[in-house]
């Protein structure tokens, strides 16, 4: 389980965003038949609808005052911390579950990113000692917080710290081998496991993987049946033995070997690091999020890892030498996930202090933990203010290739200002966004020829469950492509 709480909590209400009156005007572009995305079959019926097409639409926006920005504050949407794992099948054996993994990453039908690449050198070379900086397992939960953990083993004392191996040649991770006294808090025990199970179903061949995940005789059995029995000793002992064995599997090049052969780096993987990233740095503080409530000037929710996935690899189809910008990036969640599974240079803005200070700590986090797990992801920036005004997002906006804007409760008046920001993308530069920047039944005339709108292509796209924070229920997003051809070809018409 991840730390991003699958429940709204108690006091989380949920802005809302107005029903909109959508337009429909068929595209004479043919639905790409690859429509089902690997990481989420569950999904997948539901996403491809034979003999449909998309629609072209523009969102009903109202025409906004003009008034100051400032009587106009910015909103975003309620905070619930989320937990970063999708859905797994609980009726399937681990066994069949990394297969099915392993299937799923080498016949995705994304096409591959030849000029990615994903494995670190740095994190399989000894050349610092691989020693970093780091909120290890213990950091988080141990005995030194009696009123919120206890001992996993009681009855031996001795079990109660153990070092968990990576792929990487990184140092270990330290656990105190405690369980929560609530269950919203951190599982030692659950975590040392899913990294396990993670690195099984990506890392290892076949062959090895299924000695680990035997019914009978694997690893992880053996350790859950330790477990359950409290046979704190055994459990330590088959830590050590999983440590050794990854140990000789990264000696003799055989987990280079399989990271080399990755196409992307799977959706599960990606959640877990996420995860743990999270779960070491905004979870213990997540109190200071819940600052920002409705009616106040800023409200909080994020998109979450199996909906941005699908917006990278499928809708806008990002490269490793692309620009990914997310304004109103929050905790940096979206800015971290594109640099690890695009490997692109990612950049994100945030005005809210409490979020910016969780961003950066994540940030830090993240790297080290990339480098636990062996793989490279591209440069962060992270930026605080206002991106209106920010001058390091005003020039990078002029870069580049995808702009994120989660503004389901932005004002209209912001929502313009942005429209007028995005004057300075690239040509066929791709802006992702909850409501459209085109106001519904727009057409261009003599008179609104200069209008910001006018060189936006929006196409609308549906959300199904699990893919936002503030609710579990369907909703449309828009993708527009920045493209004066038509301003140009009115002009030229008309003139």
């Amino acid at each position: 389980m991840g730390f991003f709480d699958s429940i709204q909590k108690p006091g989380f209400t949920a802005a809302k965003g107005k029903n909109v009156h959508i337009k429909q005007e068929i595209v004479k572009t043919a639905l790409n038949p690859q429509k089902t995305f690997a990481p989420f079959p569950q999904h997948s019926n539901k996403r491809s609808l034979p003999g449909k097409k998309p629609i072209k639409v523009y969102n009903q926006t109202p025409k906004p005052s003009p008034k100051s920005r400032a009587q106009h504050p910015r909103k975003r949407l309620a905070s619930t911390p989320q937990r970063l794992e999708s859905d797994s099948d609980d009726d399937v054996s681990d066994q069949d579950l990394g297969d099915a993994r392993k299937r799923a990453r080498r016949t995705s039908n994304v096409e591959p990113d030849i000029k990615r690449q994903i494995r670190s050198r740095k994190a399989f070379s000894e050349e610092d000692g691989g020693v970093f900086p780091m909120v290890h397992a213990e950091d988080v939960a141990s005995l030194s917080k009696p009123t919120k953990y206890k001992a996993a083993f009681p009855n031996d004392p001795q079990a109660i710290q153990i070092h968990l191996q990576y792929p990487s040649a990184s140092q270990s991770e330290k656990y105190e081998l405690v369980v929560p006294i609530l269950n919203d808090d951190f599982k030692a025990l659950e975590d040392i496991r899913e990294v396990m199970e993670t690195i099984i179903s990506n890392y290892l061949p076949g062959s090895e993987a299924a000695k680990m995940q035997n019914d009978s005789t694997g690893l992880i059995r053996r350790l859950k049946r330790a477990t359950e029995r409290r046979a704190g000793n055994e459990y330590t002992d088959f830590v050590q033995e999983w440590n050794d064995t990854l140990v000789d599997l990264r000696k003799d090049g055989t987990i280079s070997k399989t990271i080399d052969e990755w196409k992307r780096v799977d959706l599960k993987l990606l959640e877990r690091i996420l995860t743990q990233t999270y779960s070491r740095t905004v979870s213990p503080r997540v109190h200071t999020l819940r600052h920002y409530q409705n009616g106040t000037d800023n409200v909080y929710g994020e998109l979450l890892p199996k909906f941005i996935s699908l917006i990278l690899k499928q809708d806008v189809k990002m490269k490793s030498d692309q620009i990914f910008v997310d304004l109103g990036s929050g905790v940096g969640n979206c800015v971290l996930q594109a640099a690890l599974e695009v490997g692109c240079e990612s950049w994100g803005c945030e005005m809210m202090d409490n979020a910016c200070d969780l961003a950066e700590l994540q940030e830090k986090e993240f790297n080290a933990r990339c480098r636990l797990w062996g793989l490279s992801a591209g440069d962060i920036h992270l930026e605080r203010g206002d991106f209106l005004k920010n001058p390091a997002i005003l020039k990078i906006l002029q870069k580049a290739d995808v702009v994120l804007v989660n503004n389901q409760a932005f004002t209209p008046n912001l929502n313009e200002d942005l429209t007028n920001l995005f004057l300075d993308l690239k040509e066929g530069a791709k802006i992702v966004s909850l409501k459209s920047f085109v106001p519904h039944g727009h057409k261009i005339t003599s008179k609104n020829l200069s209008a910001a709108c006018n060189r936006l292509e929006v196409v609308q796209k549906t959300y199904f469950s699990a893919c936002v924070s503030w609710t579990e229920t369907a909703g449309t997003y828009y993708i527009s492509t920045k493209d004066s051809s038509k301003v140009q070809a009115f002009a030229e018409k008309n003139m």
